[in-house]
């Protein structure tokens, strides 16, 4: 769908949006209308174990209903999932957790498979006047998700939401005839699909990384790889020794807690502001003083597992300098300072000396194993010409890659400009 063909309303008073489709120009103002008149509880249970631990669903804020497994890595289901909501697709799903943009909570269109949620979930299918993909879109915009659920959400001691599934139907929302809400909810879909797409060409980007990556470093057992630079071969066999030979542990604590920026590091986006990447904290800011300091350009090991680090991540800290948990292993190199050994540790050359000498423990989720041990992890590497060859190269898909990011940044950025023109300003409006 083209969604220019949208026209600007210029003469418009009332709450109508800025830009509406030609078809509607003369149309009546948008009504303020009670959300139960658009959505309905659904109660539908489990019971029949139809669905299984494997096909819980979570409510993200950027990703919206997604399996469980897939999104965190693994499933936090109770024991049993007989009590769990079933959610088709196309329902709407409130989840009571709050969100540092959305303090009451989010609501999102599940548009994918059917699956299950947990009781802590609320669970709505649309009536005849309403379209769930515009309901998707509409509470979408934080202002108005928030001012919808802030008068009639009540929020505990402990942060936690109070108020019943019904009740979160008592509030009014602006919504136009079941027909424009179909038209602007297909041509927002038309731009997350195109955002989908160029997605799709950024995992084109690093499959085809990944597979250098196995080309340019040695398979495990090998001290070569498969593929050299035209000006390197014959040059002989790469360097073996260990991490401690060439990086120094970095163990500066953040004493009197000066330092209140906390790092993370995640499997998937490297080293990140914990508040960020959470949208909230979760670390105890009046008691950061036993944390480790992280400089700039430092490299962090966090012993954490997932799917996509089935030994823990390595990564650079590319951020600032801030602090880290002491659950994770910091430490900077001494002499080489090129990218050669971020690039090094995205692959897995290194994986299997930590799988000999760690185990789960008493955590599945986390590797076991000493700093000092981990310092004496084996690494292979060759010259550093060749280092920064092998470095340059990567780097030079990176930035690809960042590329193609920004473009998907900038899509994203003229979609949330599109949504402010097609849905009314209610921002400072007393209704």
């Amino acid at each position: 769908m083209n969604h220019e063909s949208y026209e600007m309303n210029e003469n418009s008073k009332g709450l109508v949006p800025k830009f509406r489709f030609p078809e509607f120009r003369d149309s009546e103002e948008w009504k303020k209308m009670p959300l139960s008149e658009l959505l309905t509880e659904t109660k539908h249970r489990n019971r029949d174990l139809k669905y299984s631990r494997e096909q819980v669903l979570s409510v993200s804020g950027e990703y919206g209903c997604v399996n469980q497994i897939e999104y965190l890595g693994r499933s936090y289901a109770g024991v049993s999932v007989k009590d769990y909501h079933v959610v088709e697709t196309g329902d709407i799903v409130y989840t009571k957790s709050p969100l540092r943009k959305n303090p009451f909570g989010i609501i999102k269109e599940n548009k994918g498979k059917p699956g299950i949620v947990s009781t802590l979930y609320a669970v709505y299918r649309v009536t005849d006047k309403g379209n769930s993909t515009y309901l998707d879109h509409y509470f979408s915009n934080d202002y108005n998700l928030n001012s919808y659920l802030q008068p009639i959400v009540r929020k505990g001691a402990k942060n936690d939401m109070k108020v019943n599934n019904f009740a979160v139907l008592g509030g009014k929302i602006f919504a136009p005839k079941p027909t424009e809400q179909q038209k602007i909810a297909d041509c927002l879909t038309f731009l997350a699909e195109l955002i989908t797409a160029e997605n799709g060409k950024l995992e084109a980007y690093k499959i085809h990384k990944t597979g250098l990556m196995q080309k340019l470093f040695p398979v495990e057992g090998e001290t070569v790889p498969e593929w050299r630079f035209p000006e390197f071969r014959g040059k002989g066999e790469w360097i073996t020794t260990t991490l401690s030979s060439l990086a120094k542990r970095r163990t500066e604590r953040n004493t009197k807690n000066i330092i209140k920026r906390v790092l993370t590091n995640s499997a998937v986006n490297g080293v990140v502001d914990q508040r960020d990447f959470f949208e909230k904290d979760i670390a105890n800011q009046n008691n950061l003083d036993n944390y480790f300091i992280v400089d700039f350009g430092d490299y962090v090991y966090n012993p954490r597992i997932s799917k996509n680090a089935p030994v823990g991540p390595i990564s650079k800290n590319k951020v600032a300098k801030g602090i880290m948990s002491p659950l994770y292993t910091v430490f900077e190199f001494i002499d080489f300072k090129n990218d050669f050994f971020e690039q090094y540790f995205q692959t897995n050359c290194w994986h299997k000396y930590l799988f000999q000498i760690s185990n789960t423990g008493a955590r599945h989720d986390r590797m076991s194993v000493t700093p000092n041990t981990f310092m004496k992890m084996p690494l292979t590497y060759p010259e550093l010409p060749e280092q920064q060859k092998i470095a340059d190269c990567l780097t030079s898909l990176d930035e690809l890659i960042n590329a193609q990011s920004r473009k998907i940044e900038a899509l994203k950025i003229h979609k949330k400009g599109l949504m402010q023109g097609l849905f009314p300003s209610v921002e400072g409006v007393d209704v």
